[in-house]
């Protein structure tokens, strides 16, 4: 029967499904499909990852891949993609990085990852929206450029703010700085008549009279000759009255009477207190000596303002209760000429005030016109200094024809041997001898380190390159990588220094004057004085805002300051040729409103000037905009690192 006979042939192959041999073959049949397939996959040297290399490789297919196939398609630009094995790492975008080491070397712990600027945010906002102009009725605000900078009032041609502010002299009866509370906001014009200054070394000699406001220096009835006039120029003889025959025999003098002294050599960096029109510091660079010249603001007799205008190193410094804004043991030799300083009053603060200054072995020299031992009018205060300086356990080491020469100790035994109620005592153990922002003088001596840091340094030019030993007592964090990152300093600046010379012609510019806004260890000005292809000295300034690096450039052989970019700088107008700002801008943004320190900028700048910042691309957007607003002509280059780098070198010009 045929139906029968189908309905059990059915029941055979249900039957043969269900048997143990059928379900063992189709699972080995599904596991060999199986290993091949893997086996072909893994042996495949490009798989298909899902990583942005091959999302970018798909986005690329699929742009290369035209709707129609056109008759003789142009060539499409070919990217080419590395070979991937392993799956690549993501990129990142890298804005800022100051995670561990920041440019001094300074291990930091409050790092900053990914630091947006809010303007900056807005303005690439508005870019990629097509435009910065966009609509204020779609909730968005048109963002403009930086105007113009008004220009001051002509009586403030030779302002100096912290200085000669009306409304706070008036309440304080004071040579000192008192700076106020709103800063410049507009440009400090050039005084009627300005002249290009005159070059150095023809400077050290005359100077346009056009450029520095009269002067009682010139007219002075005490018989003083200090500067007389010819047609156009001041003109400064050699000596004047504090040197009858002359610096240069003052100074062969000085060096027969105490041969150790040895200018250029064992002494290189010099304090003249009281410097008069700087004509000391003027000649003592001729025998490789950097001479530090300070003196009170004197509105009659604008002594700083005329030495800066030779082009010798000079600053206002009022000399009366705060300390000097240098580091202890900064100078080998201080000058004091006529400084009419009386040192022994108020228990002689401000001897103790050179001595915390003066390096350990050090000279300190005190001319009069006459024989200070001889005079009766000043013997009693020749036997006080006397014995102020014996109890400071200072060897009166020679004396005669005017002038007598100190010599500081090299350590503290002489201190110590003293009776236990010596006065001047000797000052505590929390004091720190370095710190000299707003701190006020002490009646005390300052003790010399036990381990003769300070006292050991390399004659000159040895020690310019050296790596001095105070590297090591410097408040930061980095410690056994130190002296490898000061080395790596050095060598990076002499580069940089020698590409500025060749690349923007600095021997054709005359610069004498120059600044480092932002020095660290003083490696820009040692550079240029180790290349000596400028003729130059420079002022190196440690912020306040970052470590306290002053001793290691004093110790270098060169001079510097500490000072705060939320206040003005304590010089007159047009002091410096060159300013070299290194990453200065990123340092102070969040203390201070960067448009009020490039207006200080302009304000110490001379015309002719020029001004090279080396900062963050972002910094330097903003900058670039406020150098023009303040009439700068600027121009941009890529870093030595490439067009990919996140620094920028901006270099300006301040014309005429």
């Amino acid at each position: 029967m045929p139906s029968f006979g189908g309905a059990a042939s059915s029941s055979d192959h249900i039957s043969l499904a269900k048997s143990p041999a059928f379900l063992k073959f189709t699972a080995l049949t599904l596991l060999s499909i199986s290993i091949f397939v893997l086996l072909r996959h893994f042996s495949d040297p490009t798989p298909n990852f899902s990583s942005p290399l091959s999302n970018l490789t798909t986005t690329v297919n699929a742009v290369a891949k035209p709707s129609r196939p056109p008759v003789s398609p142009p060539p499409l630009p070919t990217v080419s993609l590395p070979s991937v094995g392993p799956p690549a790492r993501p990129t990142r975008d890298f804005l800022e990085r100051t995670g561990i080491i920041d440019e001094n070397g300074l291990m930091v712990l409050d790092f900053i990852i990914g630091d947006y600027d809010d303007e900056l945010l807005e303005t690439v906002g508005n870019a990629s929206g097509g435009g910065t102009n966009r609509d204020e009725s779609k909730g968005i605000t048109k963002k403009g450029k930086i105007g113009k900078f008004g220009v001051c009032d002509q009586s403030m041609s030779h302002c100096i703010p912290c200085l000669d502010s009306v409304e706070v002299l008036s309440k304080f009866n004071s040579s000192e700085r008192h700076c106020p509370e709103k800063g410049l906001d507009c440009v400090v014009p050039m005084p009627k008549g300005y002249r290009f200054r005159v070059p150095w070394p023809k400077s050290r000699d005359e100077v346009w009279m056009s450029n520095i406001p009269q002067t009682s220096l010139v007219d002075d009835k005490s018989g003083q000759i200090v500067i007389s006039k010819e047609k156009q120029v001041y003109l400064f003889p050699e000596g004047g009255t504090d040197f009858p025959h002359g610096v240069e025999h003052y100074l062969d003098q000085i060096s027969s009477m105490v041969p150790e002294i040895s200018f250029g050599n064992k002494t290189r960096v010099v304090l003249d207190i009281g410097c008069g029109v700087g004509s000391f510091g003027a000649y003592l660079a001729k025998r490789n000596v950097v001479t530090l010249s300070i003196a009170p603001k004197d509105a009659s007799s604008n002594q700083i303002q005329f030495a800066l205008e030779r082009g010798v190193p000079a600053m206002i410094a009022g000399f009366e209760t705060r300390r000097l804004m240098y580091p202890s043991q900064a100078f080998d030799f201080v000058h004091c000429s006529n400084c009419r300083v009386n040192w022994t009053n108020n228990e002689g603060i401000l001897l103790l005030e050179v001595n915390r200054v003066l390096r350990a072995g050090g000279y300190f020299l005190l001319a009069e016109q006459q024989p200070v031992d001889k005079q009766e009018t000043s013997l009693e205060q020749w036997k006080e200094m006397e014995d102020l300086t014996d109890r400071l356990c200072w060897e009166l080491v020679k004396k005669g024809e005017g002038i007598a020469i100190w010599k500081k100790p090299l350590n503290n035994s002489c201190y110590f041997n003293r009776g236990p109620t010596a006065k001047p005592s000797i000052c505590g153990n929390d004091d720190d001898p370095d710190d000299v922002w707003y701190v006020n003088m002490k009646a005390c001596i300052t003790s010399l380190p036990d381990n003769g840091y300070g006292a050991n340094v390399t004659a000159w030019p040895a020690r310019l390159k050296y790596p001095p030993d105070r590297l090591f007592s410097i408040k930061m964090d980095a410690i056994l990588s130190r002296r490898e990152i000061y080395r790596a300093d050095t060598n990076y600046m002499v580069d940089l220094v020698r590409g500025y010379i060749n690349a923007f012609h600095w021997k054709t510019l005359q610069l004498r004057n120059i600044m480092d806004m932002r020095a660290g260890y003083g490696g820009f000005g040692a550079a240029l004085a180790e290349n000596g292809e400028i003729d130059c000295w420079v002022m190196n300034v440690v912020p306040v805002s970052g470590p306290n690096t002053l001793p290691v450039i004093y110790d270098r052989g060169l001079i510097g300051v500490l000072h705060d970019w939320c206040e003005p700088f304590d010089t007159y107008p047009r002091s410096y040729d060159l300013l070299n700002a290194v990453a200065l801008f990123s340092a102070e943004k969040n203390r201070r409103n960067i448009s009020n320190i490039v207006l200080e900028m302009d304000r110490i700048l001379r015309p002719g000037g020029r001004v090279y910042i080396r900062d963050f691309t972002p910094i330097i957007d903003e900058v670039e905009e406020l150098t023009r607003a303040v009439g700068w002509v600027s121009f941009r280059y890529d870093d030595s690192e490439g067009p990919h780098s996140n620094w920028k070198l901006l270099t300006c010009e301040k014309r005429m």
